[in-house]
């Protein structure tokens, strides 16, 4: 039972001018967005960390792709997002209470009725690995550099953020340009704090605006001891770590040391789990997991494989068009190739049937528009825009063409075939050409893995029945992110996470101004104004109904957009390990391995008896 907003937060006046009214004032541990958060300021840890966990071991994990830089903050790097390990935030977003922070370098939160500022105060006690006490001036000076130098989606999330002032040591405001919102507060809780001493060593010759390989330093329950660079990087837990003791890192981070290993091969990385090369594998291959635990450690039960319920907050992914494009600029053109591509067939024949359409970019109840047509406070926000959205939209609620069968069905091929005539494309000696300039409809699919050529090739064999040559080429991790980030694509493949509430990251995913800017996360070109105006309900919205239903009419006309060919999604995690782990009995709702780019949750430890079993088997 959540504890009354009496019991989280106290009002105190504010000094203000003579003969002003005195401005009300809310301090308190925890931020929500909306709502009342679970745990009150006495809470001694998170219900789904031990307490009493063992600390102790090493473990290994990997990930596909490779890296060429440590540092975050610039566009064209290649980042080894691990490294966030060895950086704290003010406050930590737990994985049970949705979009709700609790206190880490910041021990408490002072904010207005109003929300157009907050003052965070920080523990005298938070330092860097070095003993450098972490202050106000760190915090606002990492900022700074983000505004500065950070890559346009980071930089994006604190739009609404004006600027940080520093009042003392221990005490840091951040302004906002809005009001009644909490979303732009909850924004600089998660930021990572950089040590300003580190980088502005006059002696040292560093640039937060250049990528670097020398392990940096961090405040965090990790520092990076060994960097190889593009192949792998070594973590160990710092012994006399100053926030280990508090709640919200309480049975958190208990391997003594980590490995991420980096493979450029997914194929190749899944048979080294096979053999042992490390510990904890997450799959995401239907393939894989449906026929690839026929090895000798599964079957005598060393490799433990399980299905943990997780919401999804993957967000939608897809066959990308570039609607940049002349020949993807048309919406009669999305729409044809939509009709084109044999989901269920790909399903049932290469994924054994394991996957569901992903048919939302936010694939979570509250917030997609796949439950039915607009109703009550989202067909309100969509009634301005009637005359520039099809009646479709606002009639009945989205839905993809079916194809139970590889080669598609009639009514298919022929909607297919009507939409791409009236869009300007004709056949010519069984190609299809633009009628006005007689240039072929060719492109290319950009894949970073070959795992994805089965599921892309009965797409391809459709669009050649319509006269449209595709072919596919799979790049890279380096080549891959360089051709997304320059718009150098005609189709490719990309997954965008989603994890509400949405807030000021839709404007450089979704948004006008995003566009066509180098880096951003609007990778499709997405311009339109009935977005723009969509988008600014999701982030003024100062309640949760209104959130969502300003959401739903985001995916909605999004959807209607048909700015990609949707893939599939999962309603749980794939989950295979070597037998010697344990993990609390609480399993938390959100997004189960929320370390992403390594996978795994950071309450697991070794269990010293399977692990001494296991080496024995070994």
């Amino acid at each position: 039972m959540r504890l009354a907003a009496a019991a989280l937060a106290a009002a105190v006046a504010v000094l203000s001018p003579p003969g002003a009214m005195a401005e009300t004032v809310i301090t308190t541990h925890a931020v929500a967005e909306f709502g009342e958060p679970k745990y009150g300021p006495d809470f001694s840890h998170f219900a789904y960390a031990d307490p009493d966990a063992p600390k102790g071991g090493s473990v290994t994990f990997a990930t596909e792709g490779s890296f060429d830089s440590l540092n975050f903050l610039p566009v064209r790097d290649e980042l080894a997002r691990s490294v966030g390990m060895i950086y704290d935030t003010l406050m930590v977003q737990a994985q049970d209470d949705l979009s709700v922070y609790y206190p880490l370098v910041a021990e408490s939160v002072e904010y207005p009725a109003d929300r157009s500022w907050a003052i965070f105060n920080l523990r005298p006690e938070a330092r860097f690995h070095d003993g450098a006490p972490l202050t106000a001036r760190d915090v606002a000076w990492s900022f700074d550099m983000i505004k500065a130098h950070g890559q346009p989606f980071l930089k994006s999330q604190y739009d609404d953020v004006t600027d940080a002032e520093v009042l003392g040591d221990h005490r840091i405001r951040f302004r906002f340009a809005t009001t009644d919102v909490m979303q732009p507060l909850t924004s600089v809780a998660q930021f990572a704090i950089l040590p300003r001493h580190y980088w502005e060593d006059p002696d040292a010759g560093r640039d937060i605006g250049r990528s670097f390989l020398e392990p940096p330093l961090g405040s965090g329950p990790y520092r990076l001891v060994r960097v190889d660079s593009g192949r792998q990087l070594v973590y160990e837990r710092v012994a006399d770590y100053w926030a280990a003791d508090l709640p919200v890192r309480r049975g958190h981070w208990n391997f003594d040391r980590i490995v991420v290993d980096y493979y450029r091969d997914r194929t190749i990385l899944f048979e080294a789990f096979k053999a042992g090369e490390y510990d904890w594998h997450r799959s995401f291959s239907s393939r894989e997991w449906g026929a690839g635990f026929d090895f000798p450690a599964f079957e005598d039960g060393r490799v433990v494989r399980t299905e943990f319920p997780v919401v999804n907050f993957r967000g939608i992914q897809g066959f990308m068009f570039n609607s940049r494009l002349p020949m993807f600029s048309d919406i009669r053109v999305r729409r044809a190739l939509n009709h084109l591509y044999p989901f269920e067939w790909v399903n049932k024949n290469v994924m054994y049937g394991l996957y569901t359409r992903n048919q939302s970019y936010f694939p979570h109840p509250d917030y997609t528009a796949a439950n039915g047509p607009p109703t009550g406070l989202e067909l309100r926000l969509l009634e301005p825009f009637r005359d520039r959205l099809p009646a479709s939209l606002y009639d009945a609620p989205f839905r993809l063409p079916v194809n139970e069968t590889q080669n598609i069905s009639r009514e298919n091929l022929r909607a297919a075939t009507r939409l791409l005539e009236e869009a300007g494309w004709v056949i010519r000696d069984q190609r299809l050409v633009d009628a006005r300039t007689g240039e072929p409809f060719e492109f290319e699919i950009i894949l970073s893995s070959p795992l994805l050529e089965p599921h892309t090739q009965p797409w391809i064999r459709n669009l050649e029945r319509v006269g449209i040559e595709a072919g596919i080429r799979v790049v890279d991790s380096a080549q891959y992110q360089a051709r997304y980030q320059d718009r150098d694509f005609e189709v490719l493949v990309l997954t965008y996470t989603f994890y509400p509430p949405p807030g000021t990251e839709m404007r450089n995913r979704f948004g006008s101004a995003a566009a066509d800017t180098v880096g951003s996360a609007n990778l499709m070109g997405i311009s339109d104004p009935v977005v723009d105006a969509l988008i600014e309900e999701v982030i003024a919205a100062q309640d949760a109904e209104t959130k969502q239903a300003a959401t739903r009419a985001v995916d909605r006309v999004l959807l209607h957009g048909h700015y990609l060919v949707p893939h599939w999604t999962n309603t749980v995690a794939w989950v295979a390990y070597w037998d010697r782990f344990g993990f609390p009995d609480v399993i938390p709702e959100y997004n189960f391995g929320y370390t992403a780019s390594i996978g795994f949750q950071p309450t697991w430890w070794i269990d010293p008896e399977k692990d001494a079993l296991l080496a024995e088997a070994r």
